[in-house]
């Protein structure tokens, strides 16, 4: 099968959404089909033998470190040379709205991956969120299947007009993503040298919508804490400001060994996020043994079993976040307890299972349109 992904990011830009496509990819190309990807360009061409076709490419004003490009007919000559089987646009918003009006002429798939309508919230920009919601939906429509990766993303897509929704499940990096990556070295760099203190760890995007400004409380309730922060975003030098004189490190991104590293290595993952629809990190500390205190919301409540693989912290009580990480940390053999249920749940969601379902939703597509 030839297949062309259009998206709004790629590799080797690093969020959930470039993990989820970049495994996807991988397994694809495994089974021998043939991958293009056209995407901002960032100064790669390929990935694997898959081809990156890069448009060009300017910084967004919220995040300079973002790279987007505008829809341009570069996109549709290069499906046009390219003549795909089928074509596959994730997160269309702007270089998507391309992959939409030109991929028409195939069958036609679209994910959704990121709330954006609810980052106006934090951006004080709430009157944006019905227009945002109703560009998405008109991008949306006019694909043959779309994709989501929560049950109540799903729920939350459907009630709003989006139409032929499917669930797109999730995965984690099971051989990557393991206790056994326990390092002292890494510890002593996360803790700032404090190694016996219990060290809080928060990966992903620096951005005002994912709330790490709640962790402070914690470390002024405890001096037995340490919080590093693993990752970048426009929201960076903010946090540091806001963290100055706390038990906290700052290590920028992390890939590969050194990002399992950080995961085995912490005591409690926190993620103050409400406006998931997923969540990639979660499965990714679980995977790693690490319990995990997450915000109350459809999409975590799909992935942590209060009590037993993580746990869960009532956003809307005030205090809530705090009394649930002390109360986490408090018993040892609990947490133990918790972090290796955590980790048998998610040797179950290994990649393969969600690529396989990927490339079925494409057989799918080429079967009606063909029809």
């Amino acid at each position: 099968m030839r297949i062309a992904i259009v998206t709004e990011t790629f590799y080797p830009s690093t969020d959930g959404v470039v993990t989820r496509l970049t495994a996807s990819v991988r397994w694809l190309l495994r089974q021998g089909h043939e991958v293009l990807v056209i995407a901002p360009d960032k100064g790669v061409s390929e990935y694997g033998t898959a081809k990156i076709v890069g448009i060009p490419s300017f910084s967004f004003f919220l995040y300079k470190d973002l790279k987007m490009s505008y829809p341009r007919p570069a996109v549709g000559a290069a499906l046009k040379k390219f003549q795909p089987d089928v074509v596959h646009v994730a997160n269309p918003a702007v270089l998507g709205v391309a992959g939409i009006w030109y991929g028409r002429r195939w069958p036609l798939v679209a994910s959704y991956h990121t709330n954006v309508p609810q980052y106006a919230d934090f951006y004080k920009l709430p009157w944006l969120k019905p227009i945002l919601w109703g560009y998405l939906k008109i991008l949306h429509n006019r694909a043959d299947l779309n994709l989501c990766t929560s049950y109540s993303v799903m729920g939350e897509l459907q009630s709003r007009g989006f139409k032929n929704v499917q669930l797109w499940k999730k995965g984690v990096n099971v051989e990557l993503f393991d206790p056994a990556h326990r390092n002292s070295r890494m510890r002593d760099r996360l803790t700032g040298g404090q190694a016996e203190k219990r060290l809080l760890l928060y990966v992903g995007r620096l951005a005002a919508e994912k709330e790490i400004e709640r962790v402070r409380d914690v470390l002024h309730a405890s001096d037995d804490t340490v919080l590093a922060i693993v990752g970048d975003g426009p929201h960076r030098a903010a946090l540091e400001a806001y963290f100055a004189g706390t038990r906290t490190t700052f290590t920028g991104f992390l890939h590969g060994e050194e990002l399992a590293q950080a995961y085995a290595s912490s005591d409690l993952f926190v993620f103050p996020s409400t406006t998931e629809t997923l969540g990639l990190v979660l499965l990714e500390a679980m995977a790693s043994g690490l319990p995990a205190v997450a915000a109350m919301s459809g999409p975590t409540r799909e992935q942590i079993d209060d009590g037993v693989t993580g746990f869960l912290y009532e956003p809307s009580v005030p205090g809530n976040f705090v009394d649930t990480v002390l109360s986490a940390l408090e018993d040892r053999e609990r947490l133990q307890q918790v972090g290796a249920q955590a980790r048998k749940v998610a040797l179950n969601y290994g990649w393969d299972g969600p690529s396989r379902q990927l490339y079925e939703f494409y057989e799918e597509v080429i079967r009606r349109k063909r029809v």
